[in-house]
């Protein structure tokens, strides 16, 4: 579901029928705002790839993250062959959190509150984000939310998260260097396998726990640095998500095409080494 912020009041809305029951977080927020975000006072703006950012702050020696995000959008397309975002997407950041609890406050008071956000408001795409010593993370995975929803009409929760934290760690350290993985290696070293039905049930984020987060990791980095046929399978489903196709559970998707999914999964990640 969507929530909408409309006139001070928060309602929901349905997805189409073609999402087969499926949701995206409810953090995703369509608002009508009466003026811009850029009516306020910025100090510095930056153009990385699709993104157009504006901070209150001096944003000189971080040429670094700029430049990861602006390559954000080039590794999605080619790992996931889904389309370029077509439209910029703004995004705002504030010098300490005080500055992002005012302006959140004053704009978005209706919007739970998370140390960086992913919004939505009439068709434009919107992140927001304070300087901390994990903006970096945030900014990605943040980003990798935007650009996903920037071109695809839809995507399951546990997908669009799992995907959100493959992508929020540096380019270097994806396949070896997310902090999940050295759990998710000893829970598979002991025959410990979430089935993939666990985390695609959840339908909102108030379901999501760090166990989610962690599985919803685990199967998207199976998809994307495991078996040949699951991540065809995850390019697949995905293509019919854009072509607005029925694309149905993913989970079955990937047990038709690979029997013995859990035994898969889990000798993936038993042999998973630099």
């Amino acid at each position: 579901m969507v929530w909408l912020v409309q006139g001070g009041l928060m309602r929901t809305i349905d997805y189409p029928r073609f999402l087969g029951g499926l949701t995206v977080p409810a953090i995703l927020i369509a608002v009508c705002l009466g003026r811009s975000c850029r009516a306020e006072a910025w100090a510095d703006r930056r153009v990385a790839g699709p993104f157009v950012c504006w901070a209150d702050f001096s944003l000189a020696g971080m040429e670094g993250i700029f430049d990861e995000l602006a390559r954000l959008q080039q590794d999605l397309v080619s790992s996931l062959a889904v389309r370029p975002a077509e439209r910029p997407i703004e995004l705002y950041l504030f010098r300490d959190q005080w500055s992002y609890r005012r302006f959140l406050s004053q704009y978005f008071p209706d919007v739970p509150y998370r140390r960086a956000l992913y919004i939505r408001r009439a068709g434009n795409a919107t992140v927001l984000a304070y300087r901390s010593r994990q903006l970096e993370v945030d900014l990605r995975h943040e980003c990798t939310h935007a650009l996903l929803h920037a071109t695809l009409p839809m995507v399951p929760l546990w997908l669009d998260e799992g995907l959100a934290e493959y992508f929020e760690v540096a380019p270097a350290d994806r396949a070896f260097g997310c902090p999940h993985l050295a759990n998710v290696r000893w829970r598979a070293r002991l025959g410990m396998v979430a089935r993939l039905e666990g985390v695609e049930s959840k339908g909102t984020l108030g379901e999501m726990g760090g166990s989610e987060y962690r599985n919803a990791w685990a199967w998207t980095h199976f998809m994307l640095q495991g078996p040949n046929e699951a991540h065809e399978e995850l390019v697949r489903f995905l293509a019919d998500v854009q072509a607005q196709t029925p694309p149905g559970r993913l989970s079955d998707r990937l047990r038709r095409r690979l029997p013995g999914l859990e035994r898969r999964f889990a000798s993936h990640f038993r042999g998973w080494n630099r």
